[in-house]
């Protein structure tokens, strides 16, 4: 599993834009992860599925909520990063109203969940393997903080846990 300090892995996520513009067009758009991180401190919260109830409600949710305390600590950018599709991921932001404040990227055929080791096996309840539940502050493209949640459990990846240590 990813711990402190190391490099995320070397991974493409999928990221759906609505409009065109700096270079994207409309449709699902592959973001390189070394590349978007460099140089960059990213709040990079991670869930099971889109439009599942605990992120839907709670999750990305507080990440909206508090888009101008994290660039006040410093973070350039905030990502959310689900094993789904682009198109879910997109159909998701326009229903959590994210606008420019949360990256939805696609982890489709879950690469970078496995890479980073923090995979959840669901095919018992027929979602197949999907990502954990957590949350990371990444500085320059190395894992600065990580909060990983227990099973079933939604007490240390939520905004507010993260926001502090952004703040330090």
């Amino acid at each position: 599993m990813i711990k402190v300090g190391d490099t995320l892995p070397s991974a493409t996520l999928q990221e759906y834009s609505e409009v065109e513009g700096e270079g994207c067009s409309i449709g699902p758009n592959p973001v390189d992860v070394g590349k978007a991180t460099a140089g960059k401190t990213i709040a990079l919260f991670a869930l099971p599925g889109a439009f599942t109830p605990t992120c839907s409600a709670k999750h990305v949710p507080g990440y909206v909520q508090h888009f101008d305390d994290f660039k006040a600590a410093g973070v350039d950018e905030i990502w959310c990063v689900s094993v789904n599709d682009a198109f879910v991921m997109g159909a998701w932001a326009r229903d959590q109203k994210t606008g420019a404040k949360v990256r939805m990227l696609a982890d489709g055929s879950a690469d970078f969940a496995k890479a980073t080791g923090l995979t959840l096996d669901l095919t018992g309840r027929g979602m197949g393997l999907r990502s954990n539940r957590y949350s990371m502050l990444v500085k320059d493209g190395k894992v600065a903080t990580l909060n990983v949640e227990a099973p079933g459990k939604f007490e240390v990846s939520n905004a507010e846990t993260l926001l502090a240590q952004a703040r330090g």
